[in-house]
């Protein structure tokens, strides 16, 4: 597992991982790294709060476990549950073995304690399906842990994730406590759809990640669309920055940015004229009434 000596180097790590964060970001990974703390990094889509892990997990050495949220989402998609196909399968075999187990027994009291005691076989750890909680805790090597979108999560959800941020454990009362012997760095990402509590947040360390100013989406488009263009990169961001200035059902994100550089790469623009733009402009923006929008901006 590799280990930083201050943010600047985790910076510079991250960005030979083709992640070109802010320095607000590279402290929060940091500190999160080394004080074992979870980070919430919030902000809106496409700015690359998932590729924050994915970077992090590149430059540390680390295994990425992703749990995207959902609302519904539950402890058995989120911690573990029983393989139940397996258990019924194990019972249809073991039939004979349970009626001799009951051969004797004089009363529905004692039949009932003889399938109890009996019964935690039935709950043995090959039984158990780990899902990315359990699976990030009881890793022996050492894991990103992406709880990806928490605000797309049902409050109860935090509930959840409360008790094994508070120390890194997870209890399944059939087996016991699973506790991290390397505790996973947990990045949390939220877009905002709906306020945290604030027992969840007062856990985490915070960043927050907007679009870059052009400067910035410059350099990032640079080193993830090779070939493309100077002047021509130039003029691309300065283009989507006044199209996220428009009343948009969806702003485009910086991979969108970088996909329609690559589009652009690709078909060997070297301006960005009128025609080139109506012709790619669906690699950009995604919605039809986006798309009239920005084209009765152009004209």
């Amino acid at each position: 597992m590799v280990t930083f000596n201050d943010a600047q180097q985790l910076e510079a790590a991250l960005r030979r991982a083709s992640y070109l964060a802010d320095p607000r970001a590279s402290m929060a990974l940091f500190l999160a790294l080394s004080l074992e703390r979870p980070i919430l990094v919030e902000g809106p889509p496409g700015v690359g709060k998932t590729d924050l892990a994915r970077a992090a997990a590149e430059v540390t050495g680390r295994e990425l476990v992703r749990l995207s949220c959902y609302e519904g989402l539950d402890e058995g998609r989120a911690l573990y549950e029983w393989d139940y196909a397996k258990q019924i399968l194990t019972t249809e075999l073991c039939r004979d073995v349970v009626a001799r187990t009951l051969v004797g027994a004089t009363s529905i009291a004692e039949a009932t304690r003889r399938v109890v005691e009996s019964e935690a076989a039935f709950f043995a750890e090959h039984f158990l399906v780990e899902r990315p909680i359990l699976r990030a805790v009881r890793s022996s090597t050492p894991t990103v842990l992406l709880i990806d979108e928490v605000d797309r999560g049902d409050p109860e959800l935090e509930a959840l994730l409360l008790e094994v941020l508070a120390s890194y454990e997870v209890t399944v009362p059939e087996l016991g406590t699973f506790k991290a012997v390397v505790p996973p760095l947990v990045i949390l990402t939220t877009n905002g759809t709906r306020e945290l509590t604030d027992a969840l947040r007062r856990r985490c360390f915070h960043a927050f990640l907007d679009y870059p100013p052009p400067s910035r989406e410059l350099e990032i488009v640079k080193l993830r669309a090779p070939g493309v263009d100077e002047a021509l990169a130039e003029q691309l961001v300065a283009f989507v920055a006044r199209v996220r200035s428009l009343d948009l059902k969806k702003a485009p994100s910086i991979s969108e940015t970088i996909d329609w550089a690559r589009a652009l790469v690709t078909l060997g623009a070297s301006t960005l004229d009128p025609d080139i733009v109506e012709q790619t402009l669906d690699v950009l923006v995604k919605h039809e009434a986006d798309r009239d929008l920005v084209l009765s901006k152009r004209a």
